[in-house]
């Protein structure tokens, strides 16, 4: 029997039987496999052979999708695969395996998980959003697809749309889950091996002046971010360290707030004496057996972003040129400067990693000092925004 197309116009499927097989006699192994009368779309294009002393059949495709001739050079080739050695049955497995391990898909959730143990939470967060979000494109390819092509056009697209210092992060995000894919065994060689690290650009070094405090502190509004923004300035605090705040973590009685090393850069525990208008800004806020201070889901503060843009709408004159980092750095310049505080109590305000001798013997935390500090800071601040306002023209600049 040759199987040609017409042929296959005479073949049919016995009623007796669920199933039925023709070989070619011009190859054998070369076959069609029927398992309707007369629906084509469920017959198959088959090459059945010998491997390792075991007969396996391998499915080539349904029959309208192959002509005749395609069928028969595919079977041929199979067999010739096989005669030296190869397993095409074994290949096609892990051909289907592999296009059904994405970016993307469970490998992800499994390498989240991983990592959500082995790192801080505001670390873990960052690494999340990174791989979640900014590398979402390659969340529907093949891992093993991916190549440094792919990585460097995506990290390009980063740099244009978020800046240098995100596609200098989602480098490193991608490097270290491409890393655990290879230890996993999921890979052989990570394709982010070579590919350029974008330059994040010079450290920002930028100081807010008294006026751009002001502008900023009077256009806040009375909601979660308007609250996070003034702690983080009355504080001298990172945005996770306030933004993921929970009233266990507040100790209204001492005025005290105690970050735990989970939470904290540096990787220890760090307390923050309370103004007495950061602890008012604090004992408005309604509980309603919330486990975070802010936020209205879990998590703490989600909405960094669509608050920020609110806040610049309202902002007068041009958008300023800041971002909520740059006011830990006026504390600490203010701090050092004006306010005449000791440096070192400064550096324990801000919760900075302690090197040296002094690390290794100097255990004092400093509380009575950095409450001081805290409050001289506080009054700073609150006679700078209560002062005759001016107007501000800025620099645009993404914050």
């Amino acid at each position: 029997m040759k199987l040609d197309a017409p042929t296959l116009k005479t073949l049919t499927l016995p009623p007796d039987k669920r199933e039925a097989k023709y070989f070619d006699e011009r190859l054998p192994g070369h076959g069609v496999r029927l398992r309707h009368p007369t629906d084509q779309s469920r017959w198959r294009w088959i090459t059945q052979t010998d491997i390792a002393g075991r007969t396996q059949i391998i499915t080539n495709g349904a029959v309208p999708l192959l002509t005749p001739g395609q069928a028969f050079n595919r079977s041929r080739d199979l067999l010739a695969s096989v005669r030296v050695g190869e397993n095409p049955a074994e290949a096609k497995r892990l051909n289907r395996r592999q296009a059904g391990e994405t970016f993307g898909g469970a490998i992800l959730k499994r390498y989240l998980i991983s990592r959500q143990h082995d790192c801080r939470q505001n670390t873990f967060k960052q690494v999340e959003r990174r791989l979640v979000k900014l590398a979402r494109p390659l969340h529907p390819l093949p891992i093993s697809s991916i190549d440094r092509r792919a990585l460097a056009d995506l990290l390009t697209t980063v740099a244009a749309d978020r800046g240098r210092s995100a596609a200098a992060n989602l480098h490193a995000s991608l490097s270290g889950y491409f890393g655990w894919l290879v230890g996993e065994g999921l890979l052989d060689v990570s394709p982010m091996t070579h590919v350029n690290k974008p330059d994040p650009g010079p450290a920002r070094d930028r100081v807010p002046t008294e006026d751009e405090l002001r502008t900023l502190w009077n256009t806040l509004g009375d909601d979660d971010y308007g609250d996070i923004v003034r702690l983080i300035v009355l504080c001298a605090s990172r945005r996770a360290e306030i933004g993921d705040l929970k009233f266990n973590e507040v100790n209204f009685v001492s005025g005290l707030i105690e970050i735990p090393a989970s939470r904290m850069k540096n990787g220890k525990p760090h307390v923050v004496p309370l103004s007495p208008s950061a602890l008012t800004i604090l004992q408005h806020r309604q509980r309603n057996g919330r486990e975070y201070v802010f936020g209205s889901g879990q998590g703490g503060f989600q909405g960094w972003s669509q608050a920020r843009k609110a806040l610049d709408s309202r902002m007068p004159g041009v958008r300023p040129d800041w971002t909520l980092h740059d006011f830990r750095r006026m504390a600490s310049t203010t701090l050092n400067g004006p306010l005449k505080v000791q440096p070192h109590v400064v550096e324990r305000v801000l919760a900075h990693v302690q090197r040296g001798v002094s690390a290794t013997y100097n255990k004092w935390e400093y509380v009575d000092e950095k409450k001081a500090a805290l409050a001289s800071w506080a009054e700073y601040v609150t006679t700078t925004v209560s002062s005759q306002p001016e107007v501000v023209q800025l620099p645009s600049r993404s914050a």
